[in-house]
């Protein structure tokens, strides 16, 4: 198996950061966006697409900041960073995702994807 590329991903939401972590940091705000479902035992989220359920546990967590999942039997992760620029108070929402290197595109439209369907829901 060869190593995956890290991808780094910045989206500008419309939104405040304490919104926009309870849509990146609970099963309710991740199941409208990202995933069909989510379903949540203690530190482990169940993330369901198309009938097909993937596990991640959530692993580093800072209140309007930041959240980490990494995958179960794997040995890589996601990450959702909240940061907003001092000047303008643009809030942005950065992904940190992994990919084989010949899924690097499609990775990235998969994300473009979710994200626009945060926007969609966050009205931004």
């Amino acid at each position: 198996m060869s190593d995956k590329i890290r991808i780094q991903l910045e989206y500008v939401l419309n939104c405040s950061p304490k919104v926009l972590y309870s849509w990146i940091s609970t099963a309710s705000g991740l199941g409208e966006w990202f995933a069909d479902n989510v379903k949540v035992k203690g530190k482990k989220f169940i993330f369901v697409w198309e009938g097909v359920e993937q596990t991640a546990e959530l692993t580093l967590q800072k209140e309007n900041r930041l959240v980490r999942f990494n995958w179960l039997n794997e040995n890589y992760f996601f990450e959702f960073r909240i940061s907003q620029d001092e000047l303008t108070g643009d809030v942005s929402l950065i992904v940190i995702d992994f990919a084989e290197e010949s899924e690097v595109e499609e990775t990235k439209e998969l994300w473009n994807t979710q994200i626009a369907d945060l926007k969609h829901k966050l009205g931004s």
